[in-house]
Order: C-alpha cells, then structure tokens, then sequence
C-alpha cells in the first residue's frame, strides 16, 4: 500500500515542476520578444530628437535649405584700388619750374586738356628751334621752286634743281624732328620758354605731386588720373587657395553697408617675392562711384573645385561632431533627425556637404550644438534603461 502511494504521489510534483519550467520558458521567450522590440524601436529613434515648435523657438534654432550651386566661397581681406589699365601717369617730359597747376585732387579732366605749365631753357630751346626749322624749311621750298622754273626755262643745270631738291628734303626732315620734340614735350604753354603738360586720358585725378613753384626734373611724376567708372580689387591668396580661383569667377564686395559685384580678371602664376601669397585681381563696375580707392573691403571669392554647380553647401554652423562623425540635423515633423554627412573642403562661413545630404532638406542652421546636447541626453538615457 505505501509503494502504491508512493507511485501515485510521484508524477504530481513531477508534473509541478514540469509546468514551472515550461512556464518559465514562455515568460523568458516574452521577455526576450520585448527586449528585442524594444531594441529595434531604440535603432529606428537612433539620431532622433522630439522638439516642438514652441521648444524650437526658445532654444533660438534657426532652420533653412543648404545652398545648392557654385563650389563655396573663401572670405578674406581685399583693397580697393584704381583700375590698372585705367589709370595714367602724367610726367614731367622736360625738367624745369612748375609756374601754373590747373587741377587739384578729385577734379575731372579731359583728354588733351592742361594740367601744369613748366617753365624751362631747354623749353626756349626746343621752341626756337621749331622757329628756325620752320624758316629753314621755307627758304628751302623756295630754292627749289625757282631752281625748277630756271630749269624749266633751260638757264639753271639739273644738277642744281637736284642740289635744290635735297636740300629742301632735309628742311623738312628738320622741321618735322624739332614738331616732334616739342609734341612730345606737350607743347603750348602760352610762352617761348613754356611748355604745358596735358591729360593723357580722360578720368579724375586722384594724385598730386607737386606744388607751384616747385622746381622739378625731367620725367618728375606730377600728377595720376584715373577713370574711376571701374575699379579694381586686390586680393592676395595662399598657393592652395590660388588654385581653386580662376578668371571669370565672381566677387561679393561688401563694406559699410554696400554690396557689388565683381570678376576676377587676373590670377598670378608666381607668388609675390615679399608676401609669398598670390596676388589676384578683380574688376568691379563703380559707374555711380560708391567705391574709393585704397579703401578696405571684405571679399567673398567664388572657388571652382568641389562639384561645381552641383555642388551642395551649409553653414559651418550646421555642422556637429557626434561621436566623432560630423552630422547635420534634420528637421522632421515631430523635430529633427541627426544625418551624418561627409565634409568637403571649408570656404569661409561655409563647408561643402560631399554626401548625406540632398540639398532639399530643411536644416538647423544656428544653435545647433544645442541638439548635439540633446541627442547627448537622449543617448545616456537609453544606455540607463
């Protein structure tokens, strides 16, 4: 009788321990079914920041588009200066004392027009000599026209006609040397022994060297004028720079409260001995004379490399580093949603976004950080749980 209740008594709590284990493996497969949904919710909210508009606003996150176009820009320092192949320099062509001035800085003057009357000696001297070539010439002329009508009429030999004839040829030789001279010198001048310097070119004169009176010698710069309807920009790059600007690019120019455009004409092909930077050159269009020259601007120089007119760009602002992976954060609708991207090269304010972006995205532009420190928050919160 014991060993039948023993038998009978044996299968329940075999039974007991079978259920027990056999529940235990259902709540442990539950579980483990909830981990791992929970573990795929946690990657799918990987780089995601819940934010409200409201939030948004008081943090002071500012959102736009990246730029999409050109290849960036390189912002740096530039001058203002008169356009070289617009500007003359106007010289003393004899030396001598400057006895009348006819332009002061900032005046206008015409092509041919006066601007100093130097008088000199050697001023006397080459006007007297224009006299006396001019008397020679004419009494050489008329030689020659008596030696033809005696040749004419069988009196006078060939010989002299052609004696007459040479003679008259080198007159003129003479005469039109000693014009010359005196052309180049500027000539006028109101007086024997003056000579008046005029304007090369048209424009304002925007240098003066001399005072009256003042005694000076021959080739003396006395004055510069320059058309100012344009002006150039001068620019100076570092070698690696150089090589990603070329002429035809653009130039924003601003200053004070002005903005313009220009075009760079020139890029050097060697560096400049003292500064060993680049020097580059960029015309700009001053018809309503906004810009002066020697003034100092700020250049934002358009580069030609990183994908050219495809090429997508965002502030640097934009950009956060996120474990050691710059990102981009996204706006979504219910915030923004950390992109991580692959940088191009930086141009001023701006970096180039080689891929991870597709340039229609609307992105934190300003207070950026302020999402890494968010996502920071959420990611130690995950790792808690």
């Amino acid at each position: 009788m014991k060993k039948t209740m023993c038998a009978a008594l044996l299968p329940v709590p075999l039974a007991l321990m079978l259920a027990a284990c056999g529940g235990g493996t259902e709540a442990g497969n539950a579980t483990a079914a909830k981990e791992e949904e929970h573990g795929e919710e946690g990657h799918e909210d990987e780089g995601k920041i819940v934010l409200n508009d409201e939030q948004i606003r008081s943090a002071a996150i500012q959102i736009g588009r990246p730029t999409i176009g050109g290849s960036g820009t390189l912002e740096l320092p530039a001058t203002i200066e008169s356009d070289p192949q617009a500007m003359q320099v106007v010289s003393a062509a004899i030396g001598g004392r400057i006895v009348s001035l006819t332009r002061n800085l900032g005046e206008t003057v015409g092509r041919g027009q006066t601007l100093a009357v130097i008088e000199s000696r050697e001023a006397a001297l080459m006007k007297g000599e224009v006299e006396a070539s001019r008397a020679r010439l004419a009494l050489a002329n008329s030689n020659l026209s008596r030696e033809q009508r005696l040749f004419a009429q069988r009196v006078s030999p060939q010989q002299d006609l052609i004696a007459a004839r040479t003679a008259a040829t080198e007159a003129r030789i003479a005469y039109n040397q000693a014009t010359g001279q005196l052309a180049a010198t500027g000539g006028g001048g109101g007086g024997l022994n003056r000579i008046g310097i005029v304007a090369p070119a048209s424009g304002q004169v925007i240098s003066r060297s001399v005072a009256l009176g003042q005694t000076v010698d021959a080739n003396a710069e006395l004055y510069r004028v320059a058309n100012l309807s344009t002006v150039s920009l001068s620019l100076q790059l570092q070698p690696a720079d150089a090589g990603r600007v070329k002429p035809g690019n653009s130039v924003t120019v601003t200053a004070a409260g002005r903005q313009a455009n220009a075009r760079v004409r020139f890029v050097s092909p060697v560096l400049d001995a003292q500064t060993r930077l680049v020097p580059v050159i960029a015309i700009l269009d001053n018809r309503d004379g906004q810009w002066r020259a020697g003034e100092p601007v700020t250049a934002a120089v358009q580069l030609s490399d990183e994908g050219g007119d495809k090429a997508i760009a965002v502030p640097s602002t934009a950009v956060q580093t996120v474990e050691g992976k710059p990102m981009v954060f996204v706006r979504t609708p219910g915030g923004f949603q950390g992109v991580p991207v692959i940088l191009g090269q930086t141009s001023g304010a701006m970096v180039i976004i080689k891929s991870g972006l597709k340039g229609s995205e609307t992105i934190a532009t300003t207070n950026s950080f302020t999402l890494k420190a968010e996502l920071g928050k959420g990611e130690a919160t995950h790792e808690d749980h």
